[in-house]
């Protein structure tokens, strides 16, 4: 397995930093459900917390494709080849390997095909911030934005360092942010590394995209690795063209006389906001990273360590 191949880490989401304590317990590789035993059999006889958590997520993923609704503000078309994994299930999920999720969580998408070249998984939000006023894309800069987000990622060094983990830092643009005013799209992507990393470790992205509305966003965002990030910016962008606001709930329906303005621009969402999720991202998805090295024996990808739970298993 390359080097470091598995450690990403992504934005967006609140899930919190972590112990590592749930992650040593796994010494046995998941086994698939067969024909004759339910994903939910395979989840109550599972012997730890963090395997039953990930059989239960199976045994309830909806798979493409299909419509899945986001609250009731917006819709995911879910392409096939992926499955969602809804709020209560994928908050169990994540949680059982010590990661807290925050309100906003809507819930997980996965990669079931066969590609074993997939090394990703994506969390769904939806923050209920106010219209966001999008002018300020128009005269933001690209290095000043990427500053704040170096300089809020290491003013959480403190906090994870007392918490036990290795000081982290934003090391340069993946992708420098790209907002489209006809679609109301926000895409941007960082470079995530430990301090102490080696200069030829496999590093983590964060590929975080958005899609505004008229009472908040969706945030679309993607845990991965530098090695597998340009093959998998078109997936990301795929399933964020997926999702799209109801009628009366669009970006174009805002209401000037009646609506709530967020207190924040588009720019926040880059940088102040973003920058504390960041590190709070970065060592969720190092611990989710571990897990699936452990329960994944032989595995070259995280793609093909999920389809260990979700190969085959349709929830109706």
């Amino acid at each position: 397995m390359e080097k470091q191949s598995l450690q990403r880490i992504a934005f967006v989401i609140a899930l919190a930093l972590a112990t590592t304590s749930a992650l040593h317990a796994q010494d046995k590789p998941a086994q698939p459900a067969s024909s004759t035993q339910s994903a939910a059999e395979n989840a109550a006889q599972a012997e730890n917390p963090v395997e039953r958590a990930w059989h239960a997520a199976a045994a309830v993923a909806q798979h493409g494709p299909q419509t899945i609704a986001l609250t009731d503000q917006a819709k995911l078309d879910l392409p096939q080849g992926f499955a969602f994994v809804p709020a209560r299930e994928g908050r169990a999920a994540m949680e059982a390997m010590g990661n807290s999720i925050g309100d906003a969580f809507l819930g997980l998408i996965v990669p079931i095909g066969d590609n074993d070249a997939q090394e990703w998984i994506a969390t769904l939000d939806y923050e209920p911030s106010g219209y966001i006023k999008d002018d300020d894309a128009k005269h933001w800069k690209s290095d000043e934005l990427l500053s704040e987000l170096k300089e809020g990622t290491e003013a959480g060094n403190e906090r994870r360092q007392r918490m036990g983990f290795a000081p982290l830092e934003v090391t340069r643009w993946i992708e420098t942010p790209a907002y489209d005013d006809a679609t109301q799209r926000l895409v941007w992507s960082v470079e995530l590394r430990e301090k102490s990393a080696a200069a030829n470790d496999d590093n983590t992205v964060n590929y975080n995209t958005y899609v505004l509305g008229r009472e908040g966003y969706v945030s679309l965002d993607f845990i991965t690795s530098e090695s597998h990030i340009d093959a998998e910016k078109p997936v990301a962008r795929r399933l964020l063209s997926a999702i799209t606001f109801k009628d009366g709930k669009r970006y174009a329906d805002f209401d000037a006389k009646t609506d709530h303005i967020a207190e924040y621009g588009l720019a926040a969402l880059i940088g102040g906001i973003a920058a504390k999720k960041l590190g709070l991202l970065a060592m969720a998805g190092v611990l989710f990273a571990k897990f699936f090295k452990l329960i994944a024996v032989g595995a070259v990808a995280i793609g093909a360590a999920l389809r260990k739970f979700f190969a085959g298993r349709k929830a109706g």
